[in-house]
């Protein structure tokens, strides 16, 4: 049978009105040209392999090494030091140039090492397609690899299968699929191949199989209606892509800053050197002051301050199992003010237990955690006849297996929570299978909505059945056991009502019935005899409860987003305590079109505390509207469906262990141990590391200040220039950076959890620690001019022997300004920098190099320091104390006036 080839205009025409899981099975047979019996031609499916492409989804483009280092080379600050090494070469003064160039490769080579991370969600998310595939080509199966499947396959799927495309079934036996990764289903969905709605959500889609989705029962045949990137897989591969993140705000606020230091640089530099010619000045006096102004108003140790101090807070995390994959999350997240997490396997096990057993003797819970079960008053039960049985009956029906109470099993979640609820009462399938073999299985069927399996016992055919609760309680003819009354319409009617009570609990509820028929007979639903109904639940995970109160308590929101039926998140939310009872739900039909909300609809999204029903395009949506409206986003999520929301988030959080690659690749942040605890840990580190950034940031730009303002008022005021740009670098690279490392080491305050969310818009500097690094900056200046003067007026010094005095005048003024950065109101000798020991090693290893710098005479030379006398070393020791001193007296007076802290 050969088929014709059909031209792209014909394809177009036959483009279906409704999508293929709302029409029969024979339309789309009819529509993709194809004979079910025989699928494509060879020649046929070439064609539509070139027409339509591989069926593959789409890398993301990779950032090469080059470009990554390229970026580096971006900044203000490398533009504005490249300037600075060019004119210096220029004028012949080569060891400052090569100095400058030395400090610029360094800065490289740090934010060049830590960016060097390519994405991969992509390429998992490929993974998920690269399989073969069982298709019917010219009437007969063959396996095929995935990415060779086309239009209008025919392919047979079986249990064990991972579907490689989307799939409208045609035939479906008992069919079930595990599409918990894509829509956040925590149970595997029941197929069949009648239409569904044209508007049906991709949980809903019963007629479809998805591509990356797993086959966990059943048998079926499908035809193949989507590859590759059009695929709802695909669709969520486009969407990450086009996610593209923003830069952090840790990141804006520190362009921000760069930018702004740089441009007061020029402008001071400019101001200065004009000032200075046209006062007459020396014009090389003049280049080597403005050289000295630009390297002094920029804190080169800036980006490796900040980066060894995120990465030290990484290293503490990750003793939290909290992996982070990018630095600067580690303060984004500490910003965060809402966290959008989903249910399924991030606030829940993703697997089902037992919950409730509800006999007509007695009413059971399950208490897993003391692994027992018991009665309405809360004790132990006793395990008593119709209790075992109905747990006995419970174990037999099914085909899941389960060695220990730890292992997850292989088999329906329900069957394997049922074989855990019968361990908890000593009863073992394997031994019962030993006393009573199993002569017969009788699958589910949607039908009969029932499955059962039959054993011999003691002579007789014992026929355990599980279903439904409807369907079995129509085929029951006794309630209570074989011995059990028959009943009345009002007695299903009543049970009935029971089953619906514990649905609407959120529970998801099955039947159990028996009844003993003679060995030879043929088991069929008949004169079922009604044993109880049995409770599942995906429980919450171990202490997801007391992380949401601690989120709370940090004024951050919690939302739940899931894919999951909306009675099921409700009942989660309101045990979690998410929402509280009674609480609106928002379901994803809602949210089609979040853009033409009214202000009333989106102040109403914007309120919700859970969304049910909800696509990953919706998630994505939610992120940018909750973006859009001011909020730091954090996304948790372990699933293929989290994966776009979770890249377009501030931060995206995924879990490790139950996490698959795609979600992983797309975090931010992975937790090992995938305990939401983790992230309350986490911004807690968020919080303590922007305060950290913030203290050695005042302790930093003081410093810097004080160095600009020294060069600019002794160039106007005629005196000799106090600092020369290689002693400038030395400082700013030396001296600075191992007490602000140190400062930014802190372990936080106690009471930091206690404290609401900063504002996101909040600078990393506002007005009140400008005005704190100003006037630090001052008496920093104040006392290295007081040097120069006494310097040069008082020992008469003269050249390098007076540039050195006013050098280690701010030079240790610097280092004991360190201690300046304690809170407000804290006591001067016990603090948190005092308790800090990095800041005394940090104060001691300085100490050290600037000794050396005197003393070591091929670095003395180099920066042209000169041995002071004694004389010169008290007039250094007398000046460099101000500072300190004159801080332990304005923070007393502030701690009278006010309370709170600078930092």
């Amino acid at each position: 049978m050969k088929q014709q080839p059909m031209r792209v205009e014909d394809t177009l025409r036959r483009e279906p009105a409704s999508p293929a899981y709302a029409l029969p099975p024979e339309t789309v047979l009819r529509q993709e040209e194809v004979n079910l019996a025989y699928g494509l031609s060879e020649q046929e499916a070439d064609l539509r392999l070139k027409r339509h492409g591989t069926n593959t989804l789409m890398a993301h483009p990779q950032r090469t090494v080059l470009s990554i280092l390229a970026d580096q080379l971006k900044s203000p600050v490398v533009w504005l030091l490249s300037a600075a090494a060019v004119v210096a070469a220029l004028f012949g003064q080569w060891t400052e140039s090569m100095v400058i160039l030395l400090v610029l490769a360094i800065n490289t080579l740090i934010g060049f090492l830590t960016e060097l991370r390519a994405v991969r969600s992509m390429e998992s998310l490929r993974k998920l397609g690269s399989r073969s595939s069982r298709v019917r080509r010219e009437g007969k199966l063959k396996a095929l690899p995935a990415e060779k499947v086309v239009l209008g396959d025919i392919v047979a799927l079986e249990s064990g299968d991972i579907v490689t495309a989307d799939i409208r079934l045609v035939e479906a036996k008992n069919l079930f699929c595990d599409e918990s990764t894509l829509t956040g289903e925590s149970t595997p969905v029941e197929k069949s191949v009648a239409p569904v709605q044209p508007n049906a959500v991709v949980a809903e889609r019963t007629s479809m199989a998805h591509k990356g989705t797993a086959i966990t029962r059943g048998s079926g045949t499908g035809i193949v209606v989507a590859t590759g990137m059009a695929t709802e897989l695909g669709l969520i591969t486009r969407l990450v892509i086009e996610a593209d993140p923003d830069i952090s705000p840790l990141e804006r606020k520190l362009a921000d800053l760069t930018g702004q230091l740089v441009k007061a640089s020029l402008l001071v530099t400019a101001l200065i050197a004009a000032a200075g010619m046209a006062a007459g000045r020396d014009l090389v006096l003049m280049l080597e002051a403005g050289i000295a102004l630009a390297v002094a108003a920029i804190p080169e140790g800036l980006p490796i301050v900040a980066t060894m101090a995120l990465a030290r807070g990484m290293w503490r995390m990750a003793q939290r199992n909290v992996v982070v994959e990018r630095l600067a999350a580690v303060e984004t997240l500490g910003a965060t003010t809402l966290i959008c997490t989903d249910k399924t396997g991030t606030l829940t096990e993703n697997r089902m237990t037992t919950e409730r057993l509800w006999l007509p003797s007695a009413n059971y819970h399950i208490d897993h955690e003391r692994r027992e079960i018991v009665d309405a008053f809360g004790n132990r039960a006793k395990l008593d006849a119709p209790l075992r049985r109905v747990l006995e009956i419970g174990v037999l029906c099914g085909t899941a297996t389960l060695k220990t109470t730890d292992e997850r099993g292989a088999g329906d979640p329900m069957e394997l929570a049922l074989l855990r609820l019968g361990q908890i009462a000593g009863i073992d399938r394997e031994d019962l299978l030993s006393a009573w073999p199993e002569r017969h299985e009788i699958a589910f069927d949607t039908e009969t909505k029932m499955m059962a399996t039959a054993h011999n016992r003691d002579g007789r055919l014992l026929v355990a059945v599980k279903g439904a609760p409807e369907a079995v309680l129509a085929a029951a003819t006794t309630i209570g056991g074989e011995a059990g009354v028959p009943p009345c319409e009002e007695e299903r009617e009543d049970w009935q009502r029971r089953a619906a009570a514990l649905a609407e609990d959120g529970l998801r509820v099955l039947a159990l019935a028996e009844k003993t028929i003679p060995l030879e007979a043929i088991p069929k639903y008949q004169g079922l005899s009604f044993l109880g109904l049995v409770g599942f639940r995906d429980p919450p995970r171990v202490g997801v409860k007391q992380a949401i109160t601690d989120c709370r308590q940090a004024g951050i929101r919690v939302v739940m987003v899931t894919g999951d039926h909306a009675v099921t998140a409700r009942r989660i939310a309101e045990g979690l305590g998410i929402a509280g009872p009674g609480s609106g739900i928002i379901e994803g039909r809602e949210l089609e079109a979040l853009g033409a909300l009214s202000q009333l609809e989106r102040q109403r999204v914007l309120a919700a505390q859970v969304f049910a029903r909800v696509t990953p395009a919706q998630k994505l949506d939610l992120v940018r509207l909750y973006k859009s409206a001011g909020e730091v986003v954090a996304m948790t999520g372990d699933g293929v469906n989290d994966a776009p929301a979770l890249q377009m988030a501030d931060i995206g959080v995924a879990m490790g262990l139950r996490g698959t690659d795609v979600a992983r690749e797309a975090a931010d942040i992975v937790l090992r141990d995938d305990a939401f605890g983790s992230i309350v840990a986490a911004v807690r580190e968020g919080r303590v590391i922007f305060g950290n950034l913030r203290r050695f940031l005042v302790y930093l730009l003081s410093c810097n200040i004080s160095e600009v303002t020294v060069v600019a008022l002794a160039v106007v005021a005629g005196l000799p220039l106090p600092l020369l740009p290689l002693q400038i670098l030395f400082l700013n690279l030396v001296t600075d950076v191992f007490p602000a490392f140190a400062l930014a080491t802190g372990e936080g305050e106690d009471d930091v959890l206690r404290r609401p969310p900063r504002d996101p818009r909040e600078p990393l500097l506002g007005t009140p620690q400008w005005m704190v690094i100003a006037g630090y900056g001052a008496l920093l200046t104040a006392s290295t001019l007081a040097a120069l003067i006494g310097g040069r007026y008082g020992l008469e010094l003269e050249g390098d022997a007076l540039v050195t005095v006013s050098f280690l005048t701010l030079a240790f003024a610097q280092l004991w300004h360190v201690f300046n950065m304690r809170g407000t109101g804290s006591s001067v000798f016990r603090n948190a920098v005092t308790r800090n020991p990095y800041v005394w090693m940090a104060v001691a290893l300085c100490t050290a190099i600037l000794l050396l710098a005197v003393y070591v005479q091929p670095l003395a030379a180099v920066l042209r320091i000169v041995s002071p006398d004694l004389a010169g070393w008290t007039l250094i020791i007398a000046a460099s104390m101000a500072p300190p001193l004159v801080g332990i007296m304005v923070g007393a007076f502030r701690a009278g006036m006010r309370g709170g802290s600078h930092g």
